[in-house]
C-alpha cells in the first residue's frame, strides 16, 4: 500500500507509491548526444571566458592553461555585481534591482571526465574552489545567501557538457533556505538540539536508508522522498557552515562525494541529476534584529541534495505540492548499497 510520508525540513508531504514499484532499469536515460565541436571551458579557450576570479593551478599565469580548477563569471549571469539592491514597494508588490553574483566553477580542464569519474583528490580541489568563493563573497554585505549547486546532462539543466557547477550570490535568503532556516531554529528554541543531528541518530540506528558511512561523513536516501533515488551526504559532526570545513574535511569529503556519484552511475547508468549544497547564511549582522542568526552555530547542519531527474512534475504536483515518489527510498538505498 502506498505511504504518505511528512518531510519535518521541508515542510511538505510525499506520497510513496511502492504499489507501482520501480525499479532502476524503468529509470534509464539514454545518453545525450553533443553537438559542441569548440568548448570554452577545455584548455587553450581560456580567451573565450571572462576572466577567473579564482584558480586552482601549480604554475602559468592567469587566465592561461595550467589550472586545475577554475573559476569564472557567468558569460549569462541571472544576477549582477555591480549597482545598488533599492529595495522598494511597487503598489502591492515589492521589487529590488537584480544584484548578486554568478559564478561558474570549471572542475577539470579534461573535457571527457565528469566529477564522479575523478579521482579524491581532484574533488577535494573543486571542494577547495567552493570554499574560497563562498568565503570571498560573503564579504559582500549586500549578499544573504549564496546558493552552490550543479547540473548534471541536458535534462538536469546542464547547457555545456564539460564538467561544472555553479554559485549563485543573492540578497535575500530564498524560501527553500528559509524554511529549513525556520524549522532548525524553532526546534533548536523548544529542544535544544540541531534537528539534523536528531534525524542523523535516528537514521544512523535505523540503518534502513543508509547507503554508506565514513568516519565522519553519511550517505542516505531521505525518509519522504520526493523523488526516486534522491540521496543526502551530511557531516556525522554537527557542522553548519561548509565554508569552515578544513582541508582535511574536505578530502574525506571529496571520497565520499564519489562514493555517491559513482553508485548513482553504476546503478542508473550516469542519469541527469541536481545536487545541491545546503549550508548557513553569512553571519552578517541584520538591521533590526541583532539576534537573528544567534544560534543558528547550533541549530543548523549543512549537507548536499542529490536530485537523479528521472521523473516529471505534472498537474497533480502542481496542484497539490504534493510529490509522487514510485521507488520507496528504503529500495533505492538497498539498490545502492549493493552497487
Amino acid at each position: 500500500m502506498s505511504e504518505l510520508r511528512w518531510d519535518p525540513l521541508k515542510q511538505h508531504w510525499v506520497i510513496i507509491a511502492t504499489d507501482r514499484g520501480r525499479r532502476p532499469r524503468d529509470f534509464l536515460v539514454e545518453p545525450e548526444p553533443s553537438e559542441i565541436t569548440s568548448c570554452p571551458f577545455c584548455y587553450g579557450n581560456e580567451d573565450k571566458t571572462p576572466g577567473e576570479v579564482f584558480a586552482l593551478r601549480p604554475s602559468g599565469a592567469a587566465n592561461s592553461t595550467g589550472w586545475k580548477v577554475r573559476v569564472i563569471p557567468n558569460r549569462f549571469p541571472v544576477l549582477r555585481i555591480e549597482g545598488e539592491l533599492n529595495s522598494r514597494a511597487y503598489g502591492i508588490y515589492d521589487v529590488m534591482n537584480g544584484i548578486g553574483a554568478h559564478e561558474v566553477i570549471i572542475e577539470t580542464p579534461d573535457h571527457n571526465r565528469g566529477l564522479s569519474e575523478l579521482s579524491p583528490a581532484e574533488i577535494a580541489e573543486v571542494l577547495k574552489a567552493y570554499r574560497s568563493r563562498f568565503l570571498d563573497l560573503r564579504r559582500d554585505m549586500r549578499f544573504r545567501y549564496m546558493v552552490l549547486f550543479k547540473n548534471h546532462g541536458q535534462r538536469a539543466g546542464a547547457t555545456l557538457s564539460h564538467s561544472h557547477s555553479q554559485l549563485i550570490a543573492v540578497p535575500l535568503i530564498p524560501p527553500v533556505a528559509a524554511t529549513e532556516l525556520r524549522i532548525c531554529r524553532e526546534h533548536y528554541a523548544v529542544k535544544e538540539r540541531c534537528l539534523f543531528c536528531d534525524l542523523l541518530d535516528f537514521e544512523l540506528q535505523s540503518g534502513d536508508r543508509v547507503v554508506r558511512e565514513f568516519p565522519n561523513y553519511v550517505t542516505m536516501t531521505p525518509y519522504a522522498s520526493s523523488f526516486p533515488f534522491e540521496l543526502r551526504l551530511y557531516p556525522k559532526r554537527h557542522s553548519h557552515d561548509f565554508a569552515l570545513s578544513t582541508d582535511a574535511d574536505l578530502a574525506e569529503l571529496a571520497v565520499a562525494l564519489k562514493d555517491m556519484l559513482s553508485r548513482l552511475k553504476r546503478v542508473l547508468r550516469d542519469p541527469p541529476y541536481n545536487f545541491i549544497l545546503h549550508t548557513a547564511p553569512p553571519p552578517q549582522p541584520r538591521l533590526g534584529k541583532p539576534d537573528f542568526w544567534s544560534s543558528i552555530e547550533y541549530d543548523y547542519h549543512w549537507h548536499i541534495e542529490l536530485v537523479p531527474r528521472l521523473t516529471a512534475i505534472a498537474g497533480f504536483e502542481w496542484g497539490t505540492g504534493f510529490f509522487i515518489n514510485p521507488t520507496s527510498p528504503e529500495d533505492a538505498a538497498e539498490f545502492l548499497r549493493s552497487a
